[in-house]
C-alpha cells in the first residue's frame, strides 16, 4: 500500500503529476504494472448527489471556456465534462485557496461533487470497462442497417511512480467515486508507452497519443476518459444530399461543401434570431442540439447556460426539413491561460494539492478534442492534460439549413448535462 511522503525524500525534488481527461473513448493497457487501490474501498451507488448544481457549473465552466477560446473563422470541439472529471478528482485532493477557486471556476457544490460524478457516470454510461473499436471502414445500407446501439463509456485511472506516496484520503474518494485505482509505471522507463496505449484504448482509437514524451521525473498521472459513438434516431442515409451547397463562413467567404437531408418530425425551437433541432441518438437518451443563429450571427450565444435553458424549454415537436454538413476535426487547447482568465489562479503557483501529495503545483494544461459528423451518426473523443510540478411525409412546415456557422451541444437529455459542445465555422476544414 503507498503511504505519506518518506520524510527523507528531497523536498527540492522534481515533481511531475499530469492529470488528463479523455473524452469520448474506452479504456487501456497497462503493462505490467502494479495495481494500488484504497484498503476495503469498492465504489459507492450515490445517494441524493447534488448532480443539478454539478451539471449547472459543468455547463457555465463549458460555455466560458468556449467563449474564450473559440474564434470566429475557426472550427471548434471542447468537452466540458471530461475537463470537470479531470478537475474533479484534482480537487479530491485540494484545499484552501485553490479548493475555493475550483468551486468558484467549476462550480462544483460545498458537498457532493465527487458523488454527483459518480451518479453522472451511472446515468451516462453504457459499457463497462474499454468500449469495442469500430470499424470505421464499413459500408452501410439505409435499407439493411438499422441503427446500432450506442457505446458511451467514461473510465478513470492513475499511473504513480513506483514508491510513490499518495494519500489515502485520496485513493479513498477516487476508489468510491470515480471506480480508479492507482496503477504504478517507471517514469524513467516505459511510462509514456504505457499511459499514451491507455488513451488509444480509451478512446476506440481516436487519440493515439497523449505525450510525446514525459519527463522521467514525472510522478503522477491522473486520467479520465469519455468516449461517444451512437447513431442517428433518423439516418439522413435515406434522403438525397444537397450537393456543392454553399457554406457561408463568419468572414462572408464561402466554400462547397455536401449538405446532408432530411425530411423528420423533430423537437424544434425558435427564438429571436436563432433556431434549434434537436437530433435524438439511437436507443439513448443522447442527442445533438444543432443550434443555428441568424445568418451574420455568432453562435456563440446559443451555447450560454440561459440559452440553452431557453431551447430545452422551447422545444417542441414538428415536422422538420433540415439541411445539415457532416465534419470531422479536432481542437487542441492550451488551458493555462483561459483558466487563470476564469479565476484559476492558485492550481499554478503556490497551490495547495496537499490532500494528494506534498508540494504539487499545475505546471501545464492542455485539452485535445476531435468530432466526426456523418449521415449515420456520431464518433467523438477528448483528452485533457494537466502537468503537475513543484517548484415520403407531409410538406414540412420548418426548414433549417445550417449553411453558415453554426454551433452544436451533444447533451445527455435527462441531467442536461453537455459532453460536447462547439462550433462549426467551415465544415470543409479537418481543424
Amino acid at each position: 500500500m503507498p503511504i505519506d511522503m518518506p520524510a527523507w525524500m528531497p523536498r527540492r525534488e522534481f515533481l511531475v503529476a499530469a492529470l488528463l481527461a479523455v473524452a469520448v473513448a474506452a479504456c487501456g493497457r497497462g503493462g505490467d504494472s502494479r495495481v494500488l487501490t484504497a484498503e476495503g474501498v469498492s465504489r459507492e451507488v450515490p445517494k441524493d448527489a447534488p448532480v443539478e448544481a454539478v451539471v449547472r457549473g459543468v455547463t457555465a465552466f463549458g460555455h466560458a471556456l468556449y467563449a474564450a477560446t473559440a474564434r470566429p473563422m475557426t472550427n471548434t470541439v471542447i468537452s466540458p465534462l471530461s475537463i470537470a472529471y479531470a478537475f474533479g478528482m484534482a480537487r479530491a485532493g485540494a484545499a484552501g485557496t485553490t479548493a475555493s477557486e475550483l468551486d468558484k471556476v467549476f462550480g462544483f457544490p460545498a458537498a457532493g461533487p465527487h458523488s454527483a460524478f459518480n451518479a453522472l457516470t451511472r446515468q451516462i454510461v453504457t459499457v463497462d470497462g474499454p468500449p469495442p473499436a469500430p470499424d470505421r471502414k464499413a459500408t452501410r445500407d439505409a435499407q439493411s442497417s438499422p441503427p446500432s446501439d450506442p457505446v458511451v463509456g467514461i473510465a478513470n485511472g492513475l499511473f504513480a511512480q513506483e514508491a510513490m506516496a499518495v494519500k489515502q484520503q485520496f485513493l479513498r474518494t477516487l476508489a468510491s467515486q470515480y471506480g480508479a485505482g492507482v496503477r504504478t509505471v517507471d517514469f524513467g522507463k516505459d511510462a509514456t508507452g504505457i499511459i499514451n496505449a491507455w488513451a488509444d484504448e480509451q478512446t476506440a482509437g481516436r487519440i493515439k497519443k497523449v505525450f510525446d514524451q514525459l519527463d522521467p521525473a514525472t510522478k503522477l498521472v491522473i486520467a479520465n476518459a469519455v468516449y461517444l459513438k451512437a447513431d442517428w434516431e433518423h439516418s439522413f442515409a435515406e434522403e438525397a444530399p444537397e450537393e456543392n451547397a454553399t457554406f457561408v463562413r463568419a468572414d462572408g467567404s464561402t466554400v462547397r461543401t455536401k449538405l446532408m437531408h432530411q425530411d423528420a418530425d423533430l423537437r424544434y425551437a425558435s427564438g429571436s434570431g436563432w433556431q434549434a433541432v434537436e437530433l435524438p441518438y439511437a436507443k439513448s437518451d443522447l442527442a445533438m442540439w444543432v443550434l443555428v443563429p441568424q445568418r451574420g450571427a455568432s453562435p456563440a450565444d446559443l451555447l450560454k447556460p440561459d440559452r440553452l435553458g431557453q431551447v430545452a424549454t422551447g422545444f417542441k415537436t414538428t415536422n422538420v426539413r433540415l439541411f445539415l454538413p457532416g465534419w470531422d476535426f479536432g481542437t487542441n487547447l492550451g488551458l493555462v491561460a483561459p483558466l487563470k482568465a476564469l479565476g484559476l489562479n492558485a492550481a499554478f503557483g503556490g497551490a495547495d494539492f496537499s490532500g494528494i501529495a506534498d508540494g504539487l503545483v499545475i505546471g501545464q494544461a492542455v485539452h485535445s478534442a476531435n468530432i466526426a459528423v456523418d449521415e449515420w451518426g456520431t464518433e467523438a473523443a477528448a483528452v485533457t492534460g494537466l502537468a503537475f510540478a513543484t517548484s415520403g411525409r407531409a410538406a414540412p412546415s420548418t426548414e433549417v439549413r445550417a449553411d453558415h456557422p453554426f454551433a452544436f451541444a451533444i447533451m445527455h437529455r435527462p441531467t442536461s448535462t453537455p459532453l460536447f459542445i462547439g462550433q462549426v465555422a467551415d465544415p470543409t476544414a479537418t481543424a
